[in-house]
């Protein structure tokens, strides 16, 4: 593994534990000048993809894959997406399926695994040959998707791929689970299965074939993935889904220069997403663990762009790691 480094990112000292650098991000910052224009796609299975694009006429694009319920507005993504276009990169932010404010169609959502979606986006861009290079960022389970992906293709990439960078990685996905599940968690993982649900209910509202029966009563995210995630997606439990779809299995065969982040100090991260040992002969995935950070956070009072952004950048224009 090229390199470990714990002290690159320094933790405003107001955000004093990964809770607050977590939570804070997510509800107090506001990102202006980034201005979307969006694409729908029709995916091989007749649903669709809605694609943002920020263009500001670069030959470099950068392709974002947000975190679990998220969305292409949400703080941390539009971060990135201005950094990136204020040096002088085209960013495409794609909302995965039901996650761009309408249902998609099909009675599958999304996953932690669902690599054909992104596929098919990258697909998508590089049959237009209006980039010359292409990079990946990915965040929680846009990181997992992103990795998983990349070490699913191996060498058979885009010709143009040139990098990824992803960004608080559940790279052993039961694990993880177990972990945002713990009571210090709680609000976490009520926030996300209310949201989970929720899509569930307005789903079953158009098709007659998704059961909503006994919903109210599922508790922990392990509980929905059991009933509603592993079936509708092919896998036959939660573990089962957990266990196919980790990312930690699939970083070996990466091809291409890729950074991952995960901070030390991340409230969903289990002991497995820091495998130091197990990566360190990997001779392009470069693994970084700042001691502070949070869970999607990395934020940097008084200067616009947030330490992930400025890190982000930096890698991508690193003349190393080519």
């Amino acid at each position: 593994m090229p390199f470990v480094d714990q002290t690159s990112y320094t933790h405003p000292f107001l955000l004093v534990n990964g809770h607050f650098e977590t939570i804070y991000p997510a509800l107090m910052r506001k990102v202006k000048g980034v201005s979307y224009q969006r694409e729908r796609i029709y995916t091989p299975d007749d649903d669709f993809l809605d694609l943002d694009w920020s263009k500001v006429g670069g030959r470099h694009l950068v392709i974002v894959s947000h975190g679990l319920e998220g969305d292409a507005s949400r703080p941390y993504v539009r971060g990135m997406v201005r950094a990136v276009n204020n040096h002088g990169y085209d960013a495409l932010a794609w909302n995965y399926r039901g996650c761009s404010g309408e249902m998609n169609l099909q009675r599958r959502f999304y996953h932690s695994g669902a690599t054909d979606d992104l596929d098919y986006v990258i697909s998508h861009v590089t049959s237009q040959k209006s980039y010359d290079k292409i990079y990946l960022v990915g965040f929680s389970l846009g990181g997992n998707i992103t990795l998983k992906y990349l070490g699913e293709k191996g060498k058979a990439l885009a010709d143009n791929l040139a990098k990824a960078v992803v960004f608080s990685v559940p790279l052993d996905l039961h694990s993880s689970c177990l972990k945002i599940s713990e009571p210090a968690n709680f609000i976490y993982a009520r926030r996300f299965l209310k949201s989970l649900t929720g899509k569930i209910r307005s789903k079953a509202k158009l098709r007659n074939d998704l059961s909503t029966a006994n919903i109210g009563k599922i508790k922990t995210l392990i509980e929905f993935d059991n009933r509603y995630t592993a079936p509708l997606h092919g896998f036959s439990n939660a573990v089962d889904y957990y266990s196919k779809c980790s990312s930690i299995s699939f970083v070996w065969p990466i091809a291409i220069p890729t950074l991952i982040v995960n901070a030390r100090n991340d409230p969903f991260l289990s002991s497995d997403c820091y495998p130091v040992e197990k990566l360190r002969d990997h001779p392009l995935v470069y693994f970084e663990m700042p001691l502070k950070g949070g869970h999607v956070g990395f934020s940097v009072f008084g200067e616009p762009d947030y330490w992930s952004e400025q890190r982000a950048i930096a890698f991508f224009k690193e003349k190393n790691n080519q």
